[in-house]
């Protein structure tokens, strides 16, 4: 355990090292971009309802080794995809070889493109599909993205917003633009057919980079929905001996809905988040009464049990109450993110670490652990702690970042490691108990355990499976507004998982995991004499040392 100790130790160091090397903005997003090279940039994702708004302003935006004006009117853009689900886009996700820039959308494709036009200095702003918000130059508006610092919307700035989206119809379609003007909208001849909308947006030069600001609002119940904003990049360097073309980005994306800056799905989250975590505080005040009622039969990993229930409702404490900044402010108050990290990094050892001691019969029926199970613990803990570092990053990171999408690779592929390395201790005490059930005297009592560690197994399986598939699925197949049931159903199942192993493992004198020791081969210890919690760690001195002369010795003199 020493080893897995300092494997700890070294875990929250790092941790610490993170947060204050990463900044968390919530949902005012501030994305930064350095030498990138990449096609496509998924630059964010929002829900949002009606009178929701969004204000992007991208500061600068600067080539590598490379003019812009001898760009192809149809190299580098933005596009705003609009879908009811998590689910994948069905435009931008049919050709990912393909740059979407250079076609013209659908006419029943809900999708907005933004067109940079270096030599005009302009950005036209091709909008298609029925019920797309129409899209303002953002000086309208009166919005900069760095005036979100307080909790509430100006009601001046909302009202300036409605005015400027009021004239344009969802039902337009646009003339040729003249350069420099926005198009005039003209009426198509029937309302059911798509609008297909022409705008153009002053593109700013400064030196070698551009900028420009745009901004919509959500006027109409239809125009609802998950709104998906990609940064393309489909230039293409006609000289194969240079390397590819890189460019700078300094954008900022202030996203709200009324009364919150969170999604449309995360809005219940706060509420959420308190509710489970009096739960869980519930759960944890009756397992300390139970344990108090039966305190022959308590063991350590009987406290430890209890310590993660009230670990886990500190910690959603502290997610709900960073979700109430982000929801008010539009991002969180670092002090209170660090402490919910640190105690999110204790709940995840501490739940991998409690059912890795009861899978392997610690402190239930011996008090000490084998070599096996050792390795067991050195090779989860560190495990959890990289995971639940890959968290905090995936967090405090924004999504367009090239470091995003490696941190969520690593999360997903090293939580289906901890996943599977717990279940070795169980499936090693179910062989334990099968062949001990066929040799020894006890298979009554064995059997009685061989089953209760299978329904352990099943419980540990379908955890496992519901919360790492189930619900990720239910999360990508419901609606926009939805997506809080993913969270819900994932901190249920963890309140229906709690209970279910405190009731099969509770203290009392009638459970067969706790009547008699298993005598274990491979652990080179005294054995335990009894196996209640007022003699946990009496044991059995083994007096086989002496000799034969000396046995028959002792014999004669008791004799």
């Amino acid at each position: 355990m020493a080893v897995a100790s300092l494997s700890a130790v070294r875990g929250w160091t790092l941790v610490l090292w993170v947060l204050l090397w990463t900044s968390v903005r919530g949902r005012i997003h501030h994305l930064i971009l350095k030498d990138d090279v990449r096609q496509k940039v998924h630059l964010n994702t929002f829900g949002f309802f009606k009178n929701g708004n969004m204000t992007v302003e991208m500061t600068s935006l600067t080539p590598k080794g490379v003019d812009f004006k001898a760009f192809d009117s149809s190299a580098l853009g933005l596009s705003l995809d609009r879908t009811k689900n998590d689910g994948f886009s069905s435009y931008l996700e049919e050709d990912v070889d393909f740059c979407f820039l250079k076609k013209k959308p659908p006419t029943n494709v809900p999708v907005t493109l933004f067109i940079f036009d270096f030599q005009n200095q302009r950005v036209r702003v091709h909008t298609s599909g029925k019920n797309q918000p129409p899209v303002n130059d953002g000086a309208t508006a009166g919005n900069q993205p760095t005036e979100h610092k307080s909790s509430k919307r100006d009601v001046k700035v909302q009202s300036e917003l409605k005015k400027t989206t009021e004239p344009k119809k969802v039902n337009d379609t646009a003339d040729h633009p003249t350069e420099g003007q926005k198009a005039k909208s003209k009426p198509v001849e029937s309302a059911a057919e798509a609008k297909v909308q022409i705008e153009n947006i002053p593109l700013q030069k400064n030196n070698a980079s551009y900028s420009f600001t745009f901004s919509f609002a959500i006027n109409t119940e239809e125009e609802q929905g998950l709104y998906s904003l990609y940064f393309h990049n489909c230039y293409i360097d006609k000289n194969p001996t240079r390397q590819s073309f890189r460019f700078d980005m300094d954008i900022t994306i202030v996203e709200y809905n009324p009364g919150s800056y969170l999604s449309a799905g995360e809005i219940p989250l706060p509420k959420l988040y308190i509710s489970m975590a009096l739960f869980f505080f519930l759960a944890g005040i009756v397992w300390v009464y139970i344990l108090r009622k039966r305190s022959n039969d308590v063991f350590k990993i009987h406290w430890l049990m209890g310590a993660l229930a009230f670990t886990k409702s500190l910690s959603l404490v502290f997610h709900a109450i960073d979700y109430h900044f982000i929801s008010t402010q539009g991002y969180p108050i670092e002090g209170w993110a660090v402490v919910y990290y640190i105690t999110h990094l204790l709940k995840g050892a501490l739940l991998f670490i409690t059912i890795a001691l009861i899978g392997t019969g610690w402190a239930f029926v011996k008090h000490i652990l084998s070599d096996k199970d050792k390795k067991i613990f050195m090779i989860v803990i560190p495990l959890q702690v990289l995971a639940n570092v890959a968290y905090i990053i995936i967090e405090s990171t924004e999504e367009g970042t090239t470091e995003y999408g490696l941190w969520k690779e690593i999360l997903f592929l090293v939580d289906l490691l901890c996943c599977g390395a717990i279940l070795f201790p169980v499936v090693w005490s179910i062989r334990h108990l099968q062949e001990a059930s066929a040799t020894d005297g006890k298979a009554a009592i064995n059997l009685a355990k061989l089953k209760l560690f299978r329904h352990y197994y099943v419980m540990i399986v379908c955890y496992i499976y519901f919360t790492r598939i189930i619900a990720i699925l239910i999360k990508i197949i419901v609606p926009f507004q939805w997506k809080w049931l993913y969270q819900f159903l994932d901190e249920l199942a963890t309140l229906v998982f709690f209970c279910l192993t405190g009731y099969k493992f509770r203290p009392a004198s009638d459970n067969p995991y706790l009547q008699l020791p298993q005598n274990e081969d491979d652990v080179e210890m005294d054995e335990v004499v009894t196996t209640t919690g007022m003699m946990e760690g009496v044991k059995k001195v083994n007096q086989t040392s002496n000799g034969p002369a000396e046995q028959r010795g002792e014999q004669d003199r008791v004799a």
